[in-house]
């Protein structure tokens, strides 16, 4: 166990050189891994969350949102914190005006999560830009590392820790909580440097009765998630020590995690589970280099940990992937939770697993928690069971209408699919379209045709349309002079309706209307009874919307169907009989 509670001052270590730690990062090999044979507990908070910085450290990794793209995602973070806070904070840049547009569209939002903060750099200009901002707290980049201290800022130590501890001061001047993030931490001399500045700051926010937080910042990504590790690379240990030695509450303890090393959610895990109350995260792990911690994957790991989601909303997951597609961001089509394909799987073997029971090979319920169900891909691995798969999945067949992976036509589609690899040499999985038309071929009985999909949507499209006719006044006065001009009216704002009629409960016509383009063409139509038809009788016996088979009308030699519904009084008792014919050609293009 690590043990150094005991001791009271970390005084500040001045060199004359920095001190770059090469024993562990010899530059011209990769970073050393030691461990020092000292653990520490796993302490975590009662209450931890999750920060994001989509719209600073993810912000300086791509080209800049918009101002629309700005409150769109912020939306989704809003969405995916819930009312409890789960993604508590957020930040921003506000050195310009297109800066300041986006960070004050966002502010006008008045959501109370994710909360707005803003980052600025050690500097009195930088300050200043705070002033007047409806605000509570700022984050300083304070870096720590000898790598900034003396070969970036061309400093010492005694310097830039007297200007930190200045501009601290400022902030604090202005009425708002700094946080301070300690950049390249994990490449720190933490003894020499790390340990004294945050006493200071301790000791500031003791006097200002202001709670000082700090961003331990995994700047390179050289954090290691394991307690046994040595300093400055464990992040159990960096915790440990401003946790349980310096004081610090968990509370204002945050990770900054970068991926250089694949390591980025294991040592944010690592925060939470050994004193750090914050992970901070963006928006698909986008951010500088490598990237940052992905926030939707921070999300789940969150669930994870709580045990339940908080009140957050993870389908806002998919919507937000969604959305940067939208906006040209391509994302890796197996990266976790939000790829194109990955809950998807390829190999005939799971698929058969997949078919008994689905949870066999699939994280979780990402029909449930991401909107996402579970897919499968038809390539040369597949085989009967994946395409039976594949075959329930998409036409959505459940109990005794699932298709078996020995039925015939299963057999026949995989015995094209293998010919298709073995002798014509494909290399491509096979789409959805490719796959539909097989299963129209060999299994038709389960296919509904595109036709037949658009037959229904113009039958539900048209049968809105004559219902809410039938309950115009004017149609139900069966007055000629009032429900002509209604008719007619009808006509014009839907030019697919050829023809439309009005008959008394007994199918004798009250009065007719053609379209103009239509109406040369009805000059035969002098029939007045329709007590005969079944576009009558059948609304007319029944109560309900009839709509006929299709039919060529013989006066306009178009694709037909007629609609017809009742027409009622106050007491709902059949005074008539509204009847429209439909050009279904046209129809189709307007559904």
């Amino acid at each position: 166990m690590l043990n150094i509670s005991l001791r009271q001052h970390f005084p500040l270590i001045e060199t004359d050189g920095p001190n770059l730690l090469r024993e562990i990062f010899p530059y011209t090999r990769p970073p050393l891994v030691n461990f020092d044979e000292i653990s520490v507990p796993v302490n975590l908070p009662d209450d931890f969350f999750i920060t994001d910085t989509t719209f600073r450290d993810g912000q300086q990794a791509r080209a800049p949102y918009t101002k629309e793209q700005t409150v769109q995602l912020f939306k989704f973070l809003h969405r995916m914190s819930g009312p409890n806070g789960v993604i508590r904070k957020t930040e921003f840049f506000v050195f310009n005006n297109q800066d300041r547009e986006k960070f004050e569209a966002c502010l006008e939002l008045d959501f109370n999560f994710p909360e707005i903060t803003t980052w600025i750099r050690a500097s009195s200009s930088d300050v200043s830009l705070l002033k007047g901002l409806k605000i509570k707290e700022t984050g300083i980049l304070t870096s720590v590392s000898d790598y900034h201290i003396f070969l970036k800022l061309q400093s010492n130590r005694k310097k830039i820790l007297d200007k930190y501890l200045g501009i601290v001061k400022e902030v604090l001047s202005l009425g708002l909580i700094p946080r301070c993030h300690f950049e390249d931490v994990t490449r720190a001399d933490i003894y020499g440097f790390v340990l004294p500045f945050a006493e200071e700051l301790k000791k500031l926010s003791e006097e200002a009765k202001v709670n000082i937080k700090i961003r331990l910042c995994d700047t390179m990504g050289y954090g290691l998630p394991f307690p046994e590790a040595s300093l400055p690379r464990s992040v159990p240990k960096l915790f440990f020590l401003f946790n349980k030695v310096l004081g610090f509450n968990s509370s204002d303890l945050e990770w900054h995690g970068h991926n250089d090393f694949h390591l980025v959610m294991a040592n944010s895990m690592a925060c939470w589970l050994f004193g750090g109350a914050a992970v901070n995260a963006s928006l698909l792990g986008i951010g500088e280099r490598t990237g940052n911690c992905p926030l939707e994957g921070a999300l789940i790991n969150y669930i994870s940990l709580k045990g339940h989601d908080n009140g957050a909303d993870t389908q806002a997951i998919t919507e937000m992937a969604e959305y940067y597609e939208s906006i040209e961001v391509k994302i890796p089509e197996n990266y976790p939770f939000v790829g194109e394909k990955f809950n998807v799987t390829r190999a005939g073997i799971h698929a058969d697993g997949v078919i008994k029971n689905e949870e066999i090979y699939n994280i979780f319920d990402t029909q449930k928690i991401l909107n996402r169900p579970l897919g499968v891909i038809i390539a040369d691995k597949a085989g009967a069971a994946g395409i039976a798969l594949w075959i329930n999945m998409h036409y959505k067949l459940t109990g005794p209408n699932q298709i078996d992976k020995r039925h015939p036509g299963v057999a026949k589609i995989n015995e094209h699919v293998t010919k298709d690899y073995e002798i014509n040499k494909r290399t491509t999985a096979y789409s959805d379209e490719e796959l539909e038309k097989l299963v129209r071929k060999y299994i038709p009985e389960i296919v509904t045709s595109e036709f037949d999909i658009i037959k229904e949507n113009v039958k539900k499209y048209v049968t809105d349309i004559i219902e809410n006719a039938a309950q115009l006044p004017e149609i139900k006065s069966l007055n000629p002079e009032k429900v002509y001009p209604a008719l007619t009216k009808i006509l014009e704002e839907n030019t697919f309706i050829q023809l439309a009629m009005l008959t008394d409960k007994n199918g004798k016509k009250i009065v007719s209307a053609f379209a103009i383009h239509e109406k040369p063409k009805y000059q035969n139509f002098t029939k007045t009874d329709f007590s005969d038809t079944e576009w009558f009788s059948e609304p007319a016996s029944h109560g309900k919307t009839f709509v006929t088979d299709f039919y060529t009308s013989k006066y306009t030699n178009e694709v037909c169907l007629t609609i017809s519904t009742p027409v009622t009084d106050e007491n709902d008792k059949l005074i008539g009989i509204l009847a429209f014919d439909i050009q279904f050609e046209e129809a189709a293009k307007l559904e």
